[in-house]
């Protein structure tokens, strides 16, 4: 009964085991549950616990839980013995005088000074006696005692260990103490860096550590170095991280030890206790990137169409609970940028679970089957996404975007134009939330995947490398854009002819990034030979014109030619709001543009009141945090402060009137 001995420092957890001690060495007891995932390390804390406990002076016992009730009675009324508990107590529990368990804990809560661990109770509902979880406080469990009752579980739940159990969540490790980790095993094998980068991908799971860190210490390994093994592991998962041991079926001591083969201890407990969508939702899972996703597309149809296994709302939502309950996904929290828009549920994975499940585990269908309708749910979810109203899909847009790029890959051979449909959609709906970061990945994408498959002159990749480059913009990678912007430019007057209004966008686009470049006059003649040409050939109130007709007023402005710029940009918003509403994303630039322009005019008040009349739309209209927003509330407070310096000077500091 006394605790593994642990065989290197423990990294990382100094805090939880600051909460065990101040348990241990508090005036009463408790029960505190060490749970999470396998493989986090939970019996190594709990080891470690034990030991500075034995090293204070405490008694401490150790049982290992063998998923029976009356091993687990035998165990605790040996610790209890150990703890002073009479033999004739003892004896009177065997003639049936009185309860095995209630003797046991009326004498645990009378002596003080102990450690007692339960370790690795990943069954709870067969501790007894009899049914029922712990929570109710009346089996082998409890938290009443004068010692410190030590559990480590996979189970998570508060459902299951009670109001009055201490939980402590046991999370992978930080990146710092995960590479020392590494360090500790392997020394010779890099860097920090390196260290860390390798811990990174691992996940900061211990398990995974340590079986890299073994590895890597063992002179005659293929892989040497930290880099060599991150390296290796994207061709050799399967060999490295994924092998199988030959005992792990019938020994789950072997099986917890093993990375390819401890989380399948907690499938199997899941099955057993009647969720049968656990594992095949688990598998569908793996099948996708290695981020969050949203939980709206974990649907029935989903998991039907994929594995032909029946699924309910129900059956879906228990699959997930009964993941989420062994740690084998989380909830990393709403997907809410905190722009006021509903909150967006999401689930994930943890990276070598994924890695493992996905290289690993046998499904009943056939891979291809089960990646054609994720495909297919895929797209489905961006046409939901990018129909709700307003900024309403906007989070979920967010979500979904990582998980796009392979969904083209996949269908570059087969229904090719939908699919770039489908990631055009979604990366227009990204524009329109100010996440130039997540339309990024889809914009590179697409013009990478066009260029391959339909050239580099083709009209759709001309489109495409305007959007990335209009994108890199809004990043303020103002060279890259105006490189691929001029490149686009050249081909359309090449291509389309240079009165085409995509011609005509392209030089529009080409003169804004000028503008921001700092060329500002070239930018200038652009934008007025854009104008000329737009009013020519789309008309002098087509929302393009509009837009030339901003852009050179702004222009103007950034020249110091402020009075015109003022002019054309009122102008410009009477227009705009006539033609395309108050409301509308192009009428609010106009809004906000005049305002600066009257502010370089020394026309405070006015600039600060349009700037707050912008600032209110856009709130409502985008939500707080956009980019837009952002601008636009940085503007009115630089209206405000200059009206406050006028404000403050001496009437000789005061302009003079002629």
């Amino acid at each position: 009964m006394n605790p593994p001995t642990v065989s290197a420092r423990v990294r990382g957890r100094a805090a939880e085991l600051e909460r065990i001690g101040t348990l241990v060495r508090g005036r009463g007891g408790g029960m505190v549950v060490v749970c999470g995932a396998g493989g986090l390390g939970k019996t190594t804390l709990a080891a470690e616990a034990s030991a500075r406990a034995r090293a204070e002076g405490r008694v401490v016992v150790w049982i290992r839980w063998r998923d029976g009730a009356a091993q687990l009675g035998q165990d605790l009324a040996q610790a209890a013995h150990i703890l002073g508990l009479p033999e004739s107590r003892l004896e009177d529990a065997r003639t049936g005088r009185v309860s095995l368990v209630d003797a046991v804990w009326e004498h645990l809560a009378t002596v003080k000074g102990w450690l007692i661990v339960v370790d690795n109770v990943d069954t709870p509902s067969r501790v007894g006696p009899g049914s029922g979880l712990p929570a109710a406080y009346r089996g082998w469990l409890r938290p009443h005692g004068g010692g410190v009752l030590l559990v480590t579980s996979r189970d998570t739940t508060r459902q299951t260990w009670g109001p009055d159990a201490d939980l402590i969540h046991l999370q992978p490790l930080a990146d710092d103490a995960a590479g020392t980790v590494l360090l500790d095993a392997a020394a010779h094998a890099g860097t920090e860096t390196e260290a860390e980068a390798l811990a990174v991908r691992l996940g900061g799971l211990p398990l995974g550590l340590n079986a890299a860190g073994t590895y890597l210490s063992v002179p005659t390994s293929r892989h040497r170095t930290f880099a060599a093994y991150q390296h290796a592991l994207e061709a050799e998962f399967a060999d490295l991280l994924g092998a199988e041991h030959p005992g792990a079926a019938a020994d789950p001591d072997a099986a917890r030890r093993v990375v390819r083969h401890t989380w399948d201890l907690s499938l199997d407990q899941l099955h057993q206790d009647c969720y049968a969508l656990a594992r095949p939702v688990l598998q569908l899972l793996a099948l996708l990137e290695p981020a969050p996703v949203p939980r709206s597309l974990v649907t029935p149809g989903l998991v039907t169409d994929a594995t032909g296994l029946p699924a309910t709302a129900a059956t879906v939502d228990a699959a997930l609970a009964g993941l989420h309950q062994y740690g084998l996904l989380h909830t990393p929290g709403d997907a809410n940028p905190g722009d006021g828009g509903p909150p967006v549920n999401q689930v994930r994975l943890h990276r070598l679970v994924r890695d493992v499940t996905a290289h690993t585990l046998t499904r009943p269908e056939p891979t291809d089957t089960w990646v054609a309708a994720i495909d297919e749910h895929l797209a489905r979810a961006v046409d939901a996404t990018t129909s709700m109203p307003g900024r309403t899909g906007w989070p979920t847009a967010r979500l979904l975007a990582v998980h796009l790029r392979s969904h083209l890959d996949r269908r570059a051979q087969r229904d090719f134009t939908t699919a770039v449909g489908t990631l055009d959609d979604l990366a227009d709906a990204l524009n329109n939330a100010g996440a130039a970061s997540e339309e990024l990945l889809l914009r590179r994408h697409l013009l990478d995947a066009e260029t391959r498959l339909l050239g580099a002159d083709h009209p759709d990749t001309l489109a495409t490398r305007n959007n990335l480059a209009s994108t890199l913009n809004d990043l303020g990678e103002h060279q890259q854009a105006a490189v691929l912007h001029h490149q686009t430019l050249t081909a359309r007057e090449r291509i389309l002819g240079p009165d085409h209004p995509n011609t005509l966008s392209s030089r529009n686009n080409y003169a804004n990034v000028l503008n921001r470049l700092g060329d500002h006059r070239q930018a200038a003649g652009l934008h007025r030979q854009d104008l000329t040409d737009r009013e020519r050939v789309l008309g002098s109130h087509h929302p393009d014109t509009l837009g030339s007709r901003n852009n050179l007023a702004t222009a103007l402005n950034r020249l110091g030619d402020h009075r015109q710029a003022a002019d054309l940009h009122r102008r410009n918003l009477t227009d705009s709001e006539r033609i395309l509403g108050p409301d509308h994303p192009n009428t609010l630039s106009s809004r906000n543009n005049l305002a600066n322009a009257l502010n370089a005019l020394g026309e405070h008040q006015q600039a600060a009141d349009l700037h707050h009349q912008t600032l209110t739309a856009r709130e409502r209209i985008l939500g707080p945090n956009h980019p837009d927003t952002l601008t636009t509330r940085n503007n009115l407070a630089t209206a405000q402060a200059r009206l406050a310096e006028v404000g403050r000077r001496r009437w000789w500091q005061l302009p003079r009137r002629r």
